[in-house]
């Protein structure tokens, strides 16, 4: 008889969560993810309570970013699987489908002064 506790697939112990991302919505952080979904290099689609949908990045130093997932050029909820990189120190995410690039901090387009898209304050809570 084995004295392991259940896991789930990525190796959290069953029912407990590690650590969480959390976006500040409304006033109020509200839990998103877990920390595990995350992925340096990699983007995570998450369903807002009212029902927009945010893109989730991690770079590889740890650092959380949360962008509006909608591309303001397609209208398309894609910017998650977009790629990633850096441009002067700074970190972006571009489209998949048209390719223009958007700074995750700020949201600024790069290839167009007149174009954002909206960022979250984001957190890891343990």
């Amino acid at each position: 008889m084995s004295t392991m506790s259940p896991t789930s697939p990525t190796g959290l112990t069953a029912g407990r969560v590690e650590a969480s991302l959390q976006l500040l919505v409304g006033g109020a952080w509200f839990p998103v993810c877990d920390r595990s979904a995350l992925i340096a290099g990699r983007g995570v689609a998450a369903l807002l309570p009212d029902g927009r949908q945010v893109a989730l990045f991690m770079d590889r130093a740890g650092r959380t970013y949360a962008i509006d997932n909608r591309d303001p050029y397609s209208g398309a909820q894609v910017l998650s699987r977009g790629l990633t990189g850096t441009q002067g120190g700074r970190a972006f995410v571009a489209s998949p489908l048209l390719k223009q690039r958007f700074d995750l901090e700020t949201g600024h387009c790069l290839d167009d002064e007149s174009v954002s898209v909206t960022v979250y304050a984001s957190r890891i809570k343990s």
